[in-house]
C-alpha cells in the first residue's frame, strides 16, 4: 500500500504546484488536492480479478516482481508463475498481463496471478486459430486407446486416432488395440504440427488433428502428381479392404528426399491383383516392395492399382477356354447367389444358385459342393470384357450321388 500512496502523493505535488494560486481574500471554497485529483485523474484504481499489465522488473527463484505502474510493485508467487501462453520463463523487461489476487499482501506487495490471465488469454489465442485454421505445434503428453492428450497454450486437448497423419497413423493388421496403443506410446513427447478442429471455453473441450495440418502439404505434393503415374514404394499398412502403400513422388525435385517427402496411396483390394481376394493378407505384407498405377486423385486421398501393371489373365481367356467345355475347377466360395469356382490362378467363373436349383431341386448348394472341393464343370458363357464366366456343374459323381439318394428314398416308401 505504501506504494501506491508515493504514487499519489507524487500526483498531487504536480495537482498542487500547476493550479492558480487564489486570492487570500476570496472567500471562494477550494477543493482538496485529493478531491481535485479523483475529479481529475482518469486512473481507475483495480480491483480484486481485475487484468492489469506489468513489467518485470525483478526475477528470483520462487518469486517475480512486476512494475503495476501507476499502482506500485506486484508479486508473482509460487505455481502462479506459470504462464499458460508456452512463452517460457519470464525475464527482466517482459510486459506481462496478470490478475490482482490482493491488492496487498503482508509484505504491502500486489499479489498477482500470471497464470489467471494467461487462461484467458491462452483461450482467445487458440478460438483465434480455430477461425484462421493456423498450423500450430503442440507436445504430446500421453497416449490412450483412442488417441493422444496434447497441450496447446498450457491447456490441455485431444488428438483423436482418426486425426493423425498418414505417417503416424498406427497400421495394425489385426486391429490388436493393444499394439495400437503400443505404437501412440512411442509418440509421447513429440512434437506434431496440427490445426484446432473444435474449441470450446466453457467446456474446455479442445480437439486438434494433424491430418487436416498434414493435408495441405500433402495437396501442394499430390498436384504435381496425375492419373496414370507410375510409383515405387513400399506397403505400410494392410488392412481388410486394402493395403496402403507409402511411395516418393516419381522424379522428386530433392536430390535427397527423406520419409516427411513420402505420400501414401491406397491400393483397395480389388486392384491387389486379377484373382479374387478375400483377405488382403493372404498376398501381402507389411514392408513389401511394390510398383503401382495411380488410378484416382481426390483432393488428398490417392487411389492406386497394382494389378494395373499386371497382364490381364482374361484378355487370352477365349484361347483357352470356349462355352461348352467341360472343365474341372476348385469351389472358391459360396454366397446366396450361386459358387464362385477358380479354373485355374487367374479364371474363374460363377454358378449361379438357379442352375443349382434346378439341377438339385430341394438341397440347398453346400449339400452338393463343398468349398476347396475340385469338380467338373460346363462353360455355359464368357464374357472377357467384364471378367465374366458363367458355369454349370457337370460333376457325375455328384449327379449319381443325387440320383442313388432319391433311388433309396423310393425304396423306404
Amino acid at each position: 500500500m505504501t506504494n501506491i500512496l508515493d504514487k499519489l502523493a507524487t500526483e498531487v505535488d504536480k495537482i498542487d504546484d500547476s493550479k492558480p494560486k487564489k486570492s487570500a481574500i476570496t472567500n471562494e471554497a477550494e477543493l482538496s488536492p485529493m478531491e481535485e485529483l479523483l475529479q481529475t485523474s482518469e486512473l481507475r484504481f483495480p480491483k480484486v480479478n481485475d487484468v492489469v499489465e506489468g513489467m518485470v522488473i525483478e526475477v528470483s527463484s520462487n518469486a517475480i516482481y512486476l512494475d503495476i505502474d501507476p499502482f506500485g510493485t506486484g508479486i508473482v508467487l509460487g505455481r502462479e508463475i506459470k504462464d499458460g501462453m508456452g512463452s517460457g520463463k519470464l525475464k527482466e523487461g517482459d510486459r506481462v498481463a496478470a490478475t490482482i489476487i490482493d491488492l496487498e499482501n503482508e509484505d504491502g506487495y500486489i499479489e498477482l496471478s500470471v497464470r489467471e490471465a494467461s487462461y484467458e488469454k491462452a483461450w482467445e489465442d487458440i478460438e483465434s486459430k480455430r477461425d484462421t485454421q493456423e498450423k500450430i505445434s503442440t507436445k504430446v503428453l500421453s497416449a490412450n486407446k483412442g488417441g493422444l492428450l496434447v497441450e496447446v497454450n498450457g491447456i490441455s486437448g485431444f488428438l483423436p486416432v482418426s486425426q493423425l497423419s498418414s505417417k503416424n497413423y498406427p497400421r495394425v493388421d489385426d486391429g490388436d488395440k493393444n499394439k495400437i496403443l503400443t505404437l501412440l506410446k512411442k509418440l509421447v513427447s513429440q512434437e506434431l504440427e496440427v490445426r484446432i478442429l473444435d474449441a470450446d471455453r466453457e467446456s474446455e473441450k479442445l480437439i486438434v488433428s494433424e491430418k487436416a495440418a498434414q493435408s495441405e502439404k500433402d495437396k501442394e505434393t499430390i498436384s504435381n502428381l496425375k492419373v496414370g503415374d507410375v510409383v515405387e514404394g513400399e506397403v505400410s499398412g494392410v488392412v481388410d479392404f486394402g493395403a496402403f502403400v507409402k511411395f516418393f513422388q516419381p522424379n522428386p525435385e530433392k536430390e535427397k528426399p527423406t520419409e516427411e517427402d513420402k505420400l501414401e496411396g491406397l491400393v483397395h483390394i480389388s486392384e491387389l491383383a486379377w484373382q479374387l481376394i478375400e483377405n488382403p493378407r493372404d498376398i501381402t505384407k507389411v514392408g513389401d516392395k511394390v510398383q503401382a498405377k495411380i488410378i484416382g486423385i481426390d483432393n488428398d486421398k490417392i487411389s492406386l492399382s497394382i494389378r494395373a501393371l499386371q497382364k490381364d489373365p482374361w484378355s487370352a481367356v477365349e484361347e483357352k477356354y470356349h462355352v461348352g467345355d467341360v472343365v474341372k475347377g476348385v469351389v472358391n466360395r459360396i454366397n446366396p447367389f450361386g459358387a464362385f469356382v477358380y479354373l485355374d490362378r487367374d479364371i474363374h467363373g460363377l454358378a449361379h444358385i438357379s442352375e443349382m436349383s434346378e439341377m438339385f431341386p430341394g438341397k440347398n448348394i453346400d449339400e452338393v459342393i463343398a468349398p476347396g472341393q475340385e469338380y467338373e464343370w460346363k462353360i455355359l458363357s464368357i464374357e472377357a470384357k467384364d471378367h465374366r464366366m458363367g458355369l454349370v456343374l457337370a460333376d457325375k459323381k455328384a449327379k449319381k450321388s443325387e440320383s442313388k439318394e432319391i433311388k433309396t428314398e423310393e425304396e423306404k416308401k
